[in-house]
């Protein structure tokens, strides 16, 4: 199966530039209520993701956090808990579904890493349940 039929295309996800800021990462994630939002470099390559978790983490750490150093403070210098792992839109299935068991979503890149979009985990199950179905009729 080609999993494009299962994909949600970059043009209509959130996610943030790599250098964007801890603030404007927090302003993003408290504005659309994300866990996660994948991490893309200017170029559109695919750079990782950033969490809550992530965030908490590393302002926790900050001894003399202020709001003023979240302007300045890059996400690529956020140290990340559990990336989450990209694949290539040519992966299989199973592949696929080895991968959502660890990730709510599964960045997508194309072969030249650039980041195309996702694949919610929520896609796969429906996937699954609808053959399934489709074979009980």
């Amino acid at each position: 199966m080609n999993i494009l039929f299962l994909l949600t295309p970059k043009t209509k996800l959130e996610f943030l530039y790599s250098d964007s800021t801890i603030r404007q990462a927090m302003e993003k994630v408290d504005l659309y209520k994300y866990s996660v939002l994948p991490l893309i470099n200017r170029d559109g390559t695919y750079a990782g993701t950033i969490s809550e978790g992530d965030l908490i983490r590393f302002i926790k750490n900050e001894c003399n956090f202020d709001i003023k150093k979240a302007e300045s403070v890059k996400l690529t210098d956020v140290p990340k808990y559990r990336p989450y792992e990209a694949v290539s839109v040519d992966v299989n299935l199973d592949d696929l579904v080895n991968t959502a068991l660890n990730q709510n979503f599964i960045p997508i890149i194309d072969d030249r890493n650039m980041f195309i979009g996702i694949v919610k985990r929520k896609e796969i199950i429906l996937h699954y349940y609808n053959q399934s179905n489709n074979e009980n009729k």
